[in-house]
């Protein structure tokens, strides 16, 4: 029988420590496993709408097959009454302007600015020259001058107001035909029509082909009126 005091004998617990010659419950042998841990609410078993999604999740209503994004009401077909302006074109209905009428016109609208500018230049000139080169006969002449460009220039204007506003000049009215845009069938406005004007340059190119082209063009238009998409229609 050893000694109690003696600190290398077995002490109780020592020798066989309690759990350490057998293991304490739950080392060798886990502890019976807490509720909840071994398997833990919803961790072994996904909680519910986890293992399988939440209605709407896995399928989500209206993205597998959202309201309007499959189908929108008016994408895959347009909505009633909804044009598509910028690659409609006007549908003259065969009625384009023939070649002679819009010559025509343009040559009532050239007497119309001509005349009254050519008459004043005419008696520029003359006046001049019956002067003999004096003063006075030059400073009329001269005067005359300025009125024949001035006149010129403000019928050229009124009449490109009357094309763009309206259609036709006293040219076009006279011969019934009119200018209107390609897509609307709508008078083009001042701006328009001065730009046009301008573009006109484009015709007197390579011995004025573009003023003959309308005589074999589809859409009976000169270079002037492709640049600013322009046709003339009979009235």
């Amino acid at each position: 029988m050893g000694n109690p005091y003696d600190p290398y004998g077995q002490q109780p617990g020592y020798g066989q420590q309690p759990g350490y010659g057998q293991q304490q419950p739950g080392y060798g042998q886990q502890p019976p496993q807490q509720p909840g841990y071994g398997q833990q609410p919803g961790y072994g078993q996904q909680q519910p709408g986890y293992g399988q999604q939440q209605p709407g999740y896995g399928q989500q209503q209206g993205y597998g097959q959202q309201q309007g994004y499959g189908q929108q009401p008016g994408y895959g077909q347009q909505q009633p009454g909804h044009q598509e302006v910028h690659h409609h074109h006007y549908n003259s209905g065969g009625q384009l302007a023939e070649w002679g009428s819009r010559a025509g016109g343009y040559i009532i609208d050239g007497l119309i600015v001509g005349a009254p500018t050519g008459i004043l230049y005419f008696l520029a000139v003359l006046i001049t020259g019956a002067g003999n080169g004096s003063g006075g006969a030059s400073a009329i002449g001269l005067l005359l001058m300025l009125v024949a460009i001035a006149v010129g220039f403000g019928l050229g204007l009124w009449l490109i107001h009357q094309e763009g506003t309206t259609g036709q000049t006293i040219g076009k009215r006279q011969m019934n035909i009119r200018l209107v845009s390609a897509q609307t069938g709508q008078p083009i406005g001042f701006g328009m029509a001065f730009l046009r004007k301008i573009a006109h340059v484009a015709d007197n190119f390579a011995c004025y082909i573009g003023w003959l082209w309308p005589l074999w063009d589809e859409r009976k238009q000169t270079f002037a009126d492709k640049i600013c998409n322009t046709i003339v229609v009979r009235s």
